[in-house]
């Protein structure tokens, strides 16, 4: 199983997770044509997706979807109801185009098993994924307002994990931004800190997790040698210095095969 990230952050947000037997992307928040051709890039034929999955329907998450669903039409799109509905209404993307999933309900397209769990985020019912393949299982979580034990569980099946690692406190709260932004994103419902991530690999990364990327970086309040300290004092701490680790970035994909 391959893991790539074709982009993260707060200007678009693509994944792809791909075997022998297909691949399935995780949203299409950059346009169709940056996604044809970073996937080119990785050797990533688009008439081999057959699925993409949504966590929500924010427009970093959803921006390329129109495009890419007439282009790719063999690729099934997947939300749960609230996310599908919210789409069709930014996108023009019909509701009946979509596959209706349910929280906590385990389903399977072509050579995956998904399954989708709630996340706490300032949209309607967002989700996280576990994707299984091949004997390996993926973990999902960006956007996540919470670092909740509830999450983590999930984060212990994994072997691969993107996982959102947005901001540092003190950048944000000195920084220029509105007050009323750093309270949504210091919110239980707005988006995970440094510290925020590093506990929960801390608490839950289990024996088999190999391979961490730190997603959805901040421009503005982060930095990735901030992230990388962060997580690298964490992972000692529990003796897991075994464990690699990433930073992804807007502009640049990034893959790990496992």
């Amino acid at each position: 199983m391959k893991v790539v990230s074709l982009a993260s952050g707060s200007s678009g947000n693509a994944y792809c997770v791909e075997t022998d037997a297909g691949a399935m992307l995780v949203d299409c928040g950059i346009s169709c044509r940056q996604l044809v051709t970073r996937c080119d890039a990785v050797s990533i034929d688009p008439n081999s997706i057959v699925a993409v999955v949504f966590t929500h329907n924010h427009d970093d998450h959803i921006r390329g979807l129109a495009t890419f669903h007439s282009r790719f039409p063999q690729a099934e799109l997947y939300a749960n109801m609230m996310t599908a509905e919210a789409i069709a209404t930014k996108t023009g993307v019909s509701e009946d185009e979509f596959t209706v999933f349910e929280n906590y309900q385990e389903f399977e397209v072509g050579p995956f098993s998904i399954l989708p769990f709630s996340v706490p985020h300032d949209v309607p019912d967002p989700v996280g994924f576990l994707v299984k393949a091949e004997g390996k299982a993926y973990f999902h979580a960006t956007d996540v307002g919470s670092p909740l034990d509830s999450i983590g569980r999930y984060l212990s099946e994994a072997d691969v994990a993107t996982l959102e690692s947005n901001h540092d406190p003190v950048m944000l709260r000195q920084s220029s931004r509105p007050e009323s932004l750093k309270r949504r994103i210091l919110g239980q419902r707005g988006h995970l800190s440094n510290d925020d991530a590093a506990g929960l690999v801390k608490r839950f990364a289990s024996p088999r997790l190999k391979k961490l990327f730190l997603a959805h970086l901040s421009g503005e309040c982060n930095a990735a040698h901030i992230v990388e300290r962060t997580i690298k004092e964490a992972l000692l701490e529990v003796g897991r210095a075994d464990i690699e680790f990433e930073t992804l970035c807007q502009d640049r994909f990034t893959f790990f095969s496992c």
